[in-house]
Protein backbone atom coordinates (compact mmCIF):
# COMPACT_ATOMS: atom_id res chain seq x y z
CA UNK A 1 0.00 0.00 0.00
CA UNK A 2 1.19 3.42 -0.71
CA UNK A 3 1.87 5.53 1.79
CA UNK A 4 -0.30 8.97 2.09
CA UNK A 5 2.36 11.91 1.22
CA UNK A 6 2.09 15.21 3.36
CA UNK A 7 3.51 18.68 2.45
CA UNK A 8 4.80 20.77 5.46
CA UNK A 9 5.25 24.78 4.39
CA UNK A 10 6.97 26.05 7.12
CA UNK A 11 9.88 28.33 7.24
CA UNK A 12 10.77 27.42 11.31
CA UNK A 13 13.70 25.38 10.54
CA UNK A 14 13.07 23.06 13.93
CA UNK A 15 9.04 22.97 13.82
CA UNK A 16 9.62 21.77 10.28
CA UNK A 17 12.15 18.68 11.06
CA UNK A 18 9.75 17.80 14.20
CA UNK A 19 6.68 17.50 12.17
CA UNK A 20 8.56 15.84 9.11
CA UNK A 21 10.24 13.29 11.73
CA UNK A 22 6.78 12.78 13.58
CA UNK A 23 5.06 12.24 9.76
CA UNK A 24 7.73 9.83 9.11
CA UNK A 25 7.13 7.68 12.60
CA UNK A 26 3.47 7.60 12.04
CA UNK A 27 3.96 5.85 8.55
CA UNK A 28 3.55 9.08 6.48
CA UNK A 29 5.53 10.15 3.46
CA UNK A 30 6.81 13.92 3.80
CA UNK A 31 7.73 16.71 1.37
CA UNK A 32 8.68 19.99 2.64
CA UNK A 33 9.34 23.98 1.54
CA UNK A 34 10.93 26.40 3.61
CA UNK A 35 9.61 29.17 2.01
CA UNK A 36 6.38 30.64 0.10
CA UNK A 37 7.93 30.11 -3.18
CA UNK A 38 8.76 26.48 -3.13
CA UNK A 39 5.74 26.24 -1.33
CA UNK A 40 3.67 27.38 -3.83
CA UNK A 41 5.36 25.51 -6.58
CA UNK A 42 5.03 22.20 -4.67
CA UNK A 43 1.26 22.62 -3.44
CA UNK A 44 0.45 23.21 -7.08
CA UNK A 45 2.22 20.07 -9.13
CA UNK A 46 3.67 17.50 -6.43
CA UNK A 47 1.75 14.52 -5.93
CA UNK A 48 0.98 15.10 -1.84
CA UNK A 49 -2.67 13.81 -0.31
CA UNK A 50 -2.65 17.22 2.14
CA UNK A 51 -0.83 20.14 3.12
CA UNK A 52 0.13 21.75 6.23
CA UNK A 53 0.76 25.22 6.04
CA UNK A 54 2.28 27.68 7.63
CA UNK A 55 0.86 31.31 7.46
CA UNK A 56 3.13 33.55 7.89
CA UNK A 57 5.98 32.83 5.18
CA UNK A 58 9.36 34.36 3.23
CA UNK A 59 7.61 35.43 -0.24
CA UNK A 60 4.34 34.45 -0.96
CA UNK A 61 2.41 33.91 2.46
CA UNK A 62 0.19 30.93 3.48
CA UNK A 63 -3.37 32.67 2.42
CA UNK A 64 -1.64 33.26 -1.18
CA UNK A 65 -0.66 29.65 -1.02
CA UNK A 66 -3.97 29.16 0.06
CA UNK A 67 -6.12 30.70 -2.65
CA UNK A 68 -3.80 29.05 -4.78
CA UNK A 69 -4.13 26.00 -3.84
CA UNK A 70 -8.13 26.17 -3.69
CA UNK A 71 -7.98 27.37 -7.47
CA UNK A 72 -6.15 25.13 -9.06
CA UNK A 73 -6.55 21.57 -7.04
CA UNK A 74 -9.85 22.34 -4.81
CA UNK A 75 -9.88 18.78 -3.70
CA UNK A 76 -6.84 18.82 -1.90
CA UNK A 77 -7.01 19.11 1.60
CA UNK A 78 -5.15 21.88 3.31
CA UNK A 79 -4.40 22.29 7.44
CA UNK A 80 -3.46 25.56 8.50
CA UNK A 81 -0.41 26.26 11.15
CA UNK A 82 -1.05 29.75 13.23
CA UNK A 83 0.52 31.48 16.36
CA UNK A 84 -1.70 31.75 19.05
CA UNK A 85 -2.50 35.32 18.10
CA UNK A 86 -3.46 35.13 14.58
CA UNK A 87 -7.18 34.45 15.22
CA UNK A 88 -8.47 36.88 12.25
CA UNK A 89 -5.29 34.88 9.71
CA UNK A 90 -7.31 31.24 11.27
CA UNK A 91 -10.83 32.74 10.33
CA UNK A 92 -9.33 34.37 7.11
CA UNK A 93 -7.89 30.40 5.99
CA UNK A 94 -10.89 28.88 7.20
CA UNK A 95 -13.33 30.86 4.82
CA UNK A 96 -10.91 30.65 1.71
CA UNK A 97 -11.16 26.95 2.13
CA UNK A 98 -9.00 25.38 4.61
CA UNK A 99 -9.92 22.09 6.58
CA UNK A 100 -8.68 22.72 9.55
CA UNK A 101 -5.83 24.74 11.76
CA UNK A 102 -3.68 23.54 14.25
CA UNK A 103 -2.37 26.60 16.70
CA UNK A 104 1.31 26.14 17.93
CA UNK A 105 2.36 25.39 20.18
CA UNK A 106 0.84 22.05 19.41
CA UNK A 107 1.75 18.43 20.49
CA UNK A 108 3.13 15.94 17.64
CA UNK A 109 -0.27 13.94 18.90
CA UNK A 110 -2.75 16.78 17.98
CA UNK A 111 -1.46 17.35 14.89
CA UNK A 112 -1.01 13.77 14.15
CA UNK A 113 -4.53 13.61 14.97
CA UNK A 114 -5.80 16.00 12.63
CA UNK A 115 -3.92 15.19 9.71
CA UNK A 116 -5.94 11.65 10.36
CA UNK A 117 -9.04 12.99 11.20
CA UNK A 118 -8.46 15.66 7.54
CA UNK A 119 -7.40 12.24 5.25
CA UNK A 120 -10.62 10.16 6.61
CA UNK A 121 -13.07 13.12 5.67
CA UNK A 122 -11.46 13.08 2.04
CA UNK A 123 -12.24 11.08 -0.52
CA UNK A 124 -10.20 8.61 -1.87
CA UNK A 125 -7.89 8.69 -4.52
CA UNK A 126 -9.52 6.44 -7.10
CA UNK A 127 -6.74 3.57 -7.96
CA UNK A 128 -5.90 3.00 -11.47
CA UNK A 129 -8.80 1.22 -12.86
CA UNK A 130 -7.75 0.08 -16.39
CA UNK A 131 -10.17 -2.18 -17.00
CA UNK A 132 -14.58 -1.87 -16.93
CA UNK A 133 -16.83 -5.11 -17.20
CA UNK A 134 -20.17 -4.24 -19.25
CA UNK A 135 -23.14 -6.22 -19.44
CA UNK A 136 -22.75 -6.13 -23.07
CA UNK A 137 -18.77 -5.79 -23.95
CA UNK A 138 -15.73 -4.08 -21.94
CA UNK A 139 -14.51 -0.61 -21.46
CA UNK A 140 -10.93 -0.46 -21.77
CA UNK A 141 -9.67 2.98 -20.38
CA UNK A 142 -5.67 2.68 -21.41
CA UNK A 143 -7.17 2.07 -24.96
CA UNK A 144 -9.32 4.61 -24.58
CA UNK A 145 -12.25 2.22 -26.49
CA UNK A 146 -15.33 0.33 -25.72
CA UNK A 147 -15.40 -2.74 -27.25
CA UNK A 148 -19.05 -4.00 -27.04
CA UNK A 149 -20.44 -7.88 -28.59
CA UNK A 150 -21.39 -7.79 -32.15
CA UNK A 151 -17.46 -6.04 -33.03
CA UNK A 152 -19.63 -2.18 -31.81
CA UNK A 153 -16.43 -0.10 -30.94
CA UNK A 154 -16.79 3.57 -29.41
CA UNK A 155 -14.01 6.02 -28.62
CA UNK A 156 -13.92 7.93 -25.01
CA UNK A 157 -12.37 11.07 -24.63
CA UNK A 158 -10.22 12.29 -22.11
CA UNK A 159 -12.70 13.11 -19.46
CA UNK A 160 -15.00 10.38 -20.72
CA UNK A 161 -12.02 8.21 -19.27
CA UNK A 162 -11.64 9.93 -16.26
CA UNK A 163 -15.15 10.11 -15.29
CA UNK A 164 -15.55 6.43 -15.88
CA UNK A 165 -12.75 5.51 -13.79
CA UNK A 166 -13.29 7.54 -10.84
CA UNK A 167 -16.60 6.19 -10.80
CA UNK A 168 -15.46 2.03 -11.26
CA UNK A 169 -12.64 2.94 -8.56
CA UNK A 170 -15.52 3.79 -5.53
CA UNK A 171 -18.29 0.64 -6.54
CA UNK A 172 -20.87 1.33 -4.61
CA UNK A 173 -20.41 4.52 -3.39
CA UNK A 174 -22.98 7.67 -4.61
CA UNK A 175 -21.11 10.25 -5.74
CA UNK A 176 -21.97 14.08 -6.05
CA UNK A 177 -21.61 16.24 -8.71
CA UNK A 178 -19.48 18.33 -6.90
CA UNK A 179 -16.96 15.35 -5.73
CA UNK A 180 -17.29 14.94 -9.82
CA UNK A 181 -16.18 18.50 -10.35
CA UNK A 182 -13.87 18.25 -7.70
CA UNK A 183 -12.13 15.46 -8.03
CA UNK A 184 -12.40 14.59 -12.00
CA UNK A 185 -12.66 18.14 -13.39
CA UNK A 186 -10.45 19.87 -10.85
CA UNK A 187 -12.58 22.71 -10.68
CA UNK A 188 -14.41 24.45 -7.66
CA UNK A 189 -18.03 23.17 -8.15
CA UNK A 190 -19.13 26.46 -6.78
CA UNK A 191 -20.88 28.84 -9.32
CA UNK A 192 -20.98 25.84 -11.66
CA UNK A 193 -23.63 24.58 -13.59
CA UNK A 194 -23.51 21.05 -12.65
CA UNK A 195 -25.80 20.04 -15.73
CA UNK A 196 -22.70 19.63 -17.33
CA UNK A 197 -21.97 16.32 -15.44
CA UNK A 198 -25.48 14.83 -16.48
CA UNK A 199 -24.72 15.49 -19.83
CA UNK A 200 -21.45 13.84 -19.96
CA UNK A 201 -22.60 11.09 -18.25
CA UNK A 202 -25.62 10.73 -21.16
CA UNK A 203 -23.08 10.67 -23.74
CA UNK A 204 -21.10 8.17 -21.66
CA UNK A 205 -24.01 5.76 -20.65
CA UNK A 206 -24.49 5.44 -24.69
CA UNK A 207 -20.93 4.49 -25.60
CA UNK A 208 -21.54 1.86 -22.80
CA UNK A 209 -24.62 0.67 -24.28
CA UNK A 210 -25.73 1.40 -20.69
CA UNK A 211 -29.65 1.66 -21.24
CA UNK A 212 -30.51 5.39 -20.22
CA UNK A 213 -33.85 4.04 -18.67
CA UNK A 214 -32.82 1.10 -16.78
CA UNK A 215 -29.03 1.79 -16.54
CA UNK A 216 -27.10 -1.32 -15.20
CA UNK A 217 -23.62 0.56 -15.06
CA UNK A 218 -24.00 3.99 -14.18
CA UNK A 219 -26.79 4.72 -11.82
CA UNK A 220 -28.63 7.70 -10.90
CA UNK A 221 -28.57 8.42 -6.96
CA UNK A 222 -31.47 10.51 -6.69
CA UNK A 223 -30.66 13.59 -4.79
CA UNK A 224 -27.14 12.80 -4.96
CA UNK A 225 -25.17 11.98 -7.76
CA UNK A 226 -23.94 8.81 -9.72
CA UNK A 227 -22.69 5.41 -8.69
CA UNK A 228 -20.72 2.76 -10.68
CA UNK A 229 -23.67 0.05 -10.34
CA UNK A 230 -21.46 -3.16 -10.85
CA UNK A 231 -18.79 -4.89 -8.96
CA UNK A 232 -15.22 -5.35 -9.32
CA UNK A 233 -15.75 -8.76 -11.43
CA UNK A 234 -18.72 -7.04 -13.16
CA UNK A 235 -21.51 -8.44 -10.92
CA UNK A 236 -24.53 -6.89 -10.14
CA UNK A 237 -25.75 -3.15 -8.97
CA UNK A 238 -23.95 -2.54 -5.65
CA UNK A 239 -25.67 -0.98 -2.57
CA UNK A 240 -27.31 2.32 -2.05
CA UNK A 241 -30.73 4.12 -3.54
CA UNK A 242 -30.36 4.25 -6.69
CA UNK A 243 -33.25 5.66 -8.85
CA UNK A 244 -32.94 5.60 -12.34
CA UNK A 245 -35.13 8.95 -13.01
CA UNK A 246 -32.38 11.93 -14.60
Amino acid sequence: MLKRTVLVIEDDAAIRQGIVDALDFAGYAAGEAADGHKGLALASDAECDLVLLDLVLPGPDGLEILKAVRRERPGLPVIILTARGEESDRVKGLRLGADDYVVKPFSVKELLARVDAVLRRSPERPEEVSRVPLPGGVADLARREVRLRGGRREELTEREVALLRYLAANPGRAISRDEILTRVWRLDPRGIDTRTIDMHIARLREKLGDDPDRPAVILTVRGVGYMYGRSRAGGGAGAGCPDNDE
